[in-house]
């Protein structure tokens, strides 16, 4: 009788002990979501600011600044799923790296003080961003071995829990920009 007491402590203690780290883990993940969140939104922040000061200098990039101005509008949309989202972000990424490489052409551009200092702004952000991706992925990654290997994936199963997706570049987001003036 005390052997199955103590073999059913010890059970419990391990379901205990099994739950709470996966609890921990799917909060993990929530908290570096959040951190790419936030630095997202610091990117949106700067956007408009960034394209006023871009935009009277470069008025035959008009369509390069108003999809920018779109897919910033989609981001911030509520109720956008993370897929999405992140292949949106990945765009508009590109869409401001190739912005940056075209003003290079618009020497007074390049010469103004603002435009200097958002550029170095947006270069400090996507730097944040991209440690923020990386602990993210690592986050997730911890998550989905979790869900996957045995006993965990026992319990995983028990609360619900699904894989969560990495942080990924599309293979079209891969290539270099093309630099045209």
């Amino acid at each position: 009788m005390t052997y199955a007491i103590i073999i059913f402590g010890a059970l419990l203690l391990f379901a205990i002990f099994q739950f709470n780290n996966l609890i921990a883990k799917k909060n993990k993940v929530h908290e570096a979501y959040s951190s790419i969140d936030v630095m997202l939104k610091k990117r949106t922040d700067l956007i408009p600011r960034l394209i006023n000061t871009v935009k009277g200098h470069m008025e035959h990039e008009r369509a390069t600044l108003t999809e920018i101005t779109q897919l910033r509008e989609k981001i911030m949309s509520e109720k956008i799923l993370t897929n999405d989202r992140f292949k949106w972000e990945n765009q508009l990424g590109m869409l401001l790296g190739n912005l940056h490489i075209r003003a290079e052409a618009y020497p007074e551009l390049k010469s103004s003080e603002n435009f200097l200092m958002l550029q170095a702004s947006l270069n400090e952000v996507e730097e944040q961003l991209s440690a923020a991706r990386r602990a993210y992925n690592s986050a997730v990654n911890a998550f989905n071995n979790a869900l996957e290997m045995f006993p965990s994936n026992v319990m995983g199963k028990m609360m619900g829990y699904s894989p969560k997706t990495l942080f990924t570049v599309e293979d079209e987001e891969k290539k270099a920009p093309e630099v045209s003036f």
